[in-house]
């Protein structure tokens, strides 16, 4: 098991099935669950590769948060088929989510212009 920088371990199998997924397309989605008694990340379902995305969201639970990778196929202007792995936070209004008390602004970044302060100050208003 791999231990993330934030103490919660990541079960092996995540990232086996993710290379699964990755590598020979294996699975449609994965949805990952925090398991809080073994305070660690654990695969909770794999989409087989016929499923859609209907079936994608309709396994993403409406009052707890959950991490996803959905592999999303489509065909570009060029008629080329391609194909992108998206990572999703899910995070439902209604969860109980454990965050710190008083934070007005959420904001996620994946490179240092995404949080720049021009960006705080348009997302301030």
């Amino acid at each position: 098991m791999a231990n993330a920088a934030s103490g919660m371990a990541v079960h092996d199998d995540c990232k086996l099935k993710f290379l699964e997924l990755k590598a020979k397309r294996t699975y449609r989605f994965i949805v990952f669950k925090i398991e809080e008694k073994q305070k660690q990340v654990i695969v909770e379902k794999l989409g087989e590769p016929t499923q859609t995305y209907e079936d994608f969201a309709a396994s993403l639970p409406a009052e707890e948060c959950r991490y996803a990778v959905y592999d999303y196929d489509f065909v570009t202007a060029e008629n080329c088929q391609k194909s992108r792995i998206f990572f999703i936070a899910w995070s439902p209004d209604t969860a109980r989510v454990r965050k710190l008390d008083g934070i007005q602004v959420e904001l996620q970044a994946t490179d240092p212009s995404e949080m720049g302060l021009d960006v705080f100050k348009d997302r301030a208003n």
